[in-house]
């Protein structure tokens, strides 16, 4: 019986050992960089915002009852806000007086005001109705 292999079996084994390692290799690299990824978005900082401005900012987002999130979703600090949920400015009353606010937008997810990085797209401060420090 002649062999229609133009390889001796132990280079086919070599070639395809290298190309075994070689995706473990790129896998390992694709999975260290979704893992830089993640850990920077989780090193989000909250909003420093006083009791006096978070009172202030649930009492004039509130006002305007039709700025409300239209599915529920992580409202924690860090989370990562869905691409659907649309953001609004701030009132030019709140940015006046808290100019940090200026680099941020909010939504309303049930009785909540949160605050939300737009290029992020990350709570940065959740805001309840009883806000303290």
């Amino acid at each position: 019986m002649r062999s229609y292999l133009a390889f001796p079996p132990m280079v086919l084994a070599l070639a395809l050992a290298s190309f075994v390692v070689a995706g473990i290799e790129v896998t390992a690299a694709q999975s260290k960089e979704i893992q830089e990824a993640m850990s920077s978005t989780s090193d989000v900082r909250p909003l420093d915002l006083t009791a006096a401005q978070r009172r202030a900012i649930y009492q004039e987002v509130r006002k305007d009852k039709s700025k409300v999130a239209p599915s529920r979703f992580a409202t924690n600090v860090g989370a990562q806000v869905p691409p659907m949920i649309e953001l609004y400015p701030l009132p030019d009353d709140i940015l006046a007086d808290n100019p940090v606010t200026k680099f941020y937008q909010f939504t309303r997810v049930d009785d909540e005001v949160v605050l939300v990085d737009p290029t992020r797209m990350l709570v940065v401060a959740v805001i309840g109705p009883n806000p303290t420090e």
